[in-house]
């Protein structure tokens, strides 16, 4: 069962790293056979949270006939709360979404039926210890607060030891409507995906005017949630996805590729985040041969389980228990001279440990001054395989000059790792 204690999720008493993967359509397009290979192929791949939506329908849809599963049916929740327990036996936990935001925008889940499906979900999955809820679905909770809060407030009420987020619009947090409110045990932000040059578009999927957007800067999506009481742990549940076209409506446009969601995967770790999600246009859409498929999708699910991005992800969670996280925080006052943008470097500290990761592999000064008197081992570590490098053996209480080496062009990034010595 999962808890919360300050920034951080626990798993009993023993810190939890959520590292997610966006199964959005899983229920809906899949089946039993099917499902088991791509949550047995998540679980080797370091996967602990599959996020998942129990009722999906598109704005443009009919949700009398586009349904490839009836959801009016007994069958489609037992099938569903089947595959729930599969995954325990896995070690795996499903972050479900009562429903997409779409569904309360079309008015079809509203504040005067929204108790009486709480209150079913509580009942029906009762039995289920594996799961966490996921209020939202590219949602802005101020579209509807008193649905959502209803929700909230219910499943808290009969289900008290499940934790509870909400996944909202794209370039916006959780934080904005519900970080007082009770029922939300962690909150959620979506960096989005789009670039820093496409930060307006005048797109459907574009967010009000007078809220903070930080475009490819996801750490400070975290950074603004701490000006908020009370403090809660925060992830990304949702960055740019690999396979994704930047901005998602120009086919025309680049892909984000591998190098690109380690940055955002590092940045928002490095920067305090209790885990961080991970997607894949193929995966999440659940896109099959010879389907049309949605923003410029080029593989099915199946070759992309093999992509490099989600396979590297599990490097991130290695990092967080190696260098025990939950006992450390952000310190980018350490780096001197900090640029910005994908220049930036990112510092996080603990009295054991000191990692830097930086996206250009640029030169950096960073200042020891905390560590006078210490002894550091000091490491490269390479996010592509995770291979580590010792370099060098420095005393602490001054300010040093790295340089990691150069990879290659368009992929050149590197975790500084640094570990202190108690004599």
């Amino acid at each position: 069962m999962l808890n919360v204690k300050g920034t951080y999720l626990y798993e009993e008493e023993k810190p939890f790293f959520y590292l997610g993967d966006t199964a959005w359509l899983l229920f809906d397009k899949l089946e039993k056979e099917d499902i088991q290979l791509y949550l047995k192929n998540r679980k080797s791949l370091g996967y602990t949270v599959i996020q998942s939506v129990l009722v999906y329908i598109k704005d443009s849809d009919d949700p009398t006939t586009t349904k490839n599963k009836n959801i009016h049916s007994l069958s489609y929740w037992n099938f569903v709360k089947d595959i729930v327990h599969y995954a325990k036996t896995l070690g795996l936990v499903f972050g479900l979404l009562p429903c997409w935001g779409s569904v309360v925008k079309k008015g079809i889940l509203h504040s005067d039926n929204a108790l009486k499906y709480a209150l079913f979900l509580s009942d029906f999955f009762k039995d289920c210890d594996n799961i966490l809820w996921i209020l939202g679905g590219d949602a802005r909770g101020d579209f509807d607060i008193k649905t959502y809060q209803i929700l909230g407030k219910t499943l808290k009420e009969k289900m008290p030891y499940t934790l509870i987020t909400f996944h909202p619009f794209g370039r916006t947090g959780s934080y904005l409507w519900f970080n007082d409110a009770d029922w939300l045990d962690f909150n959620m932000f979506q960096s989005g995906h789009r670039r820093y040059d496409q930060m307006i578009l005048n797109a459907k999927d574009d967010q009000k005017d007078n809220e903070d957007s930080f475009g490819e800067d996801n750490y400070k999506y975290i950074q603004k949630s701490r000006t908020y009481s009370p403090i809660k742990p925060i992830l990304d549940g949702e960055p740019s996805y690999e396979g994704i076209v930047q901005g998602l409506h120009d086919w025309d446009e680049p892909y984000w590729e591998a190098r690109q969601i380690r940055r955002y995967a590092y940045w928002s770790v490095l920067e305090g985040a209790c885990g961080f999600t991970y997607g894949n246009n193929a995966i999440m859409q659940f896109h099959e041969k010879n389907e049309s498929g949605n923003y410029g999708v080029r593989e099915t699910w199946k070759q992309a389980l093999h992509a490099v991005g989600g396979a590297e992800m599990q490097y991130v969670k290695e990092l967080f228990y190696t260098c025990h996280l939950s006992t450390g925080q952000p310190h980018p006052e350490y780096i001197l001279n900090q640029k910005e943008r994908h220049h930036r470097v990112s510092c996080f500290a603990s009295k054991n440990y000191i990692i830097c990761y930086t996206y250009m592999g640029d030169k950096f000064d960073l200042n020891l001054e905390a560590y006078k008197g210490k002894t550091l081992d000091g490491y490269w570590q390479n996010p592509e395989n995770n291979s580590k490098s010792y370099f060098t053996t420095l005393l602490g209480g001054t300010i040093y000059t790295f340089r990691p080496t150069k990879k290659r062009e368009l992929s050149n990034d590197w975790l500084l790792i640094l570990e202190v010595h108690h004599e």
